[in-house]
């Protein structure tokens, strides 16, 4: 457990500061880690895939592009909020805000880029820019994009997404909860 009489008062400015420079991972937390990532999410892809239709599509490439991107993009800002929030906090605080930010920022930042190339394909079809037609067909275009990701992308991450992440989040805490102050993320 920190020692709390030495932590800064968290309402001063002080206090902001320093949480948010402790923020900031090292550069070879966030690539290493985003690599890392990246990797377990296309293998939790694929493997999802095999158990389903046995790799047997055409999107194959594509699919796996898509997951690796979302978990390597969304590893450093993932781990930037979970550092945020778990500034000089227990483990188990730690192993809390890994399994949230890194769930919900894997399956957002996927989503967002699924939709990003859900429009790119779509665009040709759109009205002049910034038109009122346009806005509309790029507002239901990302919203079918995203609920497409929900329903048909999201089942990709199981079964072995969930146990990748919950074991990261326990390295996480573990790790956070040895360094003390330094939040360090791997041990090597």
């Amino acid at each position: 457990m920190p020692d709390i009489s030495a932590t800064p008062d968290r309402k001063t400015s002080s206090g902001l500061v320093a949480r948010l420079r402790f923020a900031l991972p090292s550069a070879r937390s966030a690539s290493v880690g985003a690599v890392l990532w990246g990797l377990a999410m296309t293998l939790s892809a694929q493997l999802a895939l095999w158990i389903a239709i046995r790799l047997d599509t055409w999107h194959l490439q594509a699919l796996s592009m898509l997951f690796f991107a979302g978990g390597a993009i969304a590893w450093p800002l993932a781990l930037c909020a979970i550092r945020f929030c778990s500034y000089r906090r227990a483990p188990e605080t730690w192993f809390a805000a890994s399994v949230l930010f890194l769930s919900c920022g894997t399956v957002i930042v996927t989503a967002g880029l699924f939709a990003l190339q859900y429009r790119i394909y779509y665009a040709q079809w759109h009205s002049e820019f910034l038109s009122k037609i346009w806005i509309f067909q790029f507002v239901f275009t990302t919203a079918a994009a995203v609920y497409q990701f929900a329903v048909m992308g999201l089942r990709l991450y199981l079964p072995l997404g969930a146990v990748v992440l919950f074991l990261t989040a326990l390295i996480i805490a573990r790790n956070a909860g040895k360094a003390g102050r330094s939040g360090t993320i791997f041990p090597f």
